[in-house]
């Protein structure tokens, strides 16, 4: 039987050339007990190896699959807003193609979307299989986010997700590079459910998400959800201001009573200090002004070199 409701599923591509036909068969597997309508869209995020020959073979005999190609390497974040953006279903799963996102789940986001949930998202649980130091970045990457951020996103948040067609809508139509989604998801409101799950193994390769990028994407949340910073700076400057004001007393007793205030090495300690927290502030000043910089110009998040889907 043959739903008609329509599901799109978004997976995005960057060097996978080993996983991709491995991921698309799960999906594939996966879909048909639902008897529901399906699209697979592969965007291939500027990949180096065969990642594009591959897909444009693949896509030649399996009329559900489409792909989209970028001129360059433009991000994981812009890969998925151009998926989203090009998808076509009642609902949108997103997923990476690494097979740590098990396909097997593609019933389940379906079943609670059924129940009423307009996003039902995933909570990767901890897997002792990772090493320590994998484990603690990614735990201070959602500490450090939360704390310093107006959002607040659960341990093991990830892009898993589905996304009714009303708030992918919402997602689509917010403009703009160096989207954060996971904060955007998050912001949008809606009725959500979590599920829980265990990744698996990724089939072969190594994972592209390096503690830079990590890093990187921490900032990008930061910076699109929270002034925070920015009161640190001026709180800092303040507090350093009124410590200063101290000293004023004591340089006053000190020449009244003819003991010279000595010591360069204090001196050369206070102005270095005073130096480098300036520096400090302007740099996170610096960060937001670099932000609205890039947004001025008006570039687009991501460059469509070829595709398959009709009228792109």
């Amino acid at each position: 039987m043959i739903l008609n409701k329509k599901v799109s599923i978004v997976i995005c591509c960057y060097n996978e050339e080993s996983n991709i036909p491995t991921v698309i068969k799960s999906i594939h597997e996966s879909m048909d007990t639902t008897g529901y309508q399906y699209e697979i869209i592969a965007v291939n995020d500027g990949s180096s190896d065969t990642s594009q020959a591959l897909l444009e073979k693949m896509c030649a005999g399996d009329p559900q699959l489409f792909y989209i190609e970028f001129s360059r390497n433009f991000g994981h974040q812009n890969a998925l807003k151009a998926g989203l953006d090009n998808a076509t279903g009642d609902c949108i799963i997103s997923m990476d193609a690494d097979m740590q996102h098990p396909p097997r789940m593609l019933p389940d986001f379906i079943r609670k979307w059924e129940e009423g949930y307009d996003i039902v998202y995933t909570r990767r649980m901890d897997d002792p299989a990772l090493s320590k130091r994998k484990r603690g970045s990614s735990s201070l990457f959602y500490k450090f986010l939360n704390m310093v951020s107006d959002i607040h996103l659960e341990q093991g948040v990830a892009d898993f997700r589905l996304m009714d067609r009303r708030a992918a809508n919402i997602l689509i139509n917010i403009k703009g590079s160096d989207l954060f989604i996971r904060g955007i998801v998050h912001w949008i409101g809606f009725k959500q459910y979590a599920l829980d799950y265990m990744p698996d193994k990724r089939l072969s390769g190594q994972t592209k998400y390096t503690f830079k990028k990590m890093r990187n994407l921490a900032v990008q949340g930061i910076l699109s959800f929270s002034t925070k910073p920015l009161h640190l700076a001026l709180y800092l400057g303040f507090g350093i201001a009124l410590l200063s004001l101290l000293l004023v007393p004591y340089a006053i007793i000190s020449l009244w009573t003819g003991h010279v205030m000595a010591g360069w090495v204090s001196l050369i300690i206070t102005v270095g200090f005073l130096g480098g927290l300036q520096l400090f502030i302007l740099g996170i000043i610096g960060l937001y002004i670099g932000r609205i910089f890039s947004q001025t110009k008006g570039f687009p998040p991501y460059i469509i070199r070829s595709t398959n889907i009709t009228g792109k």
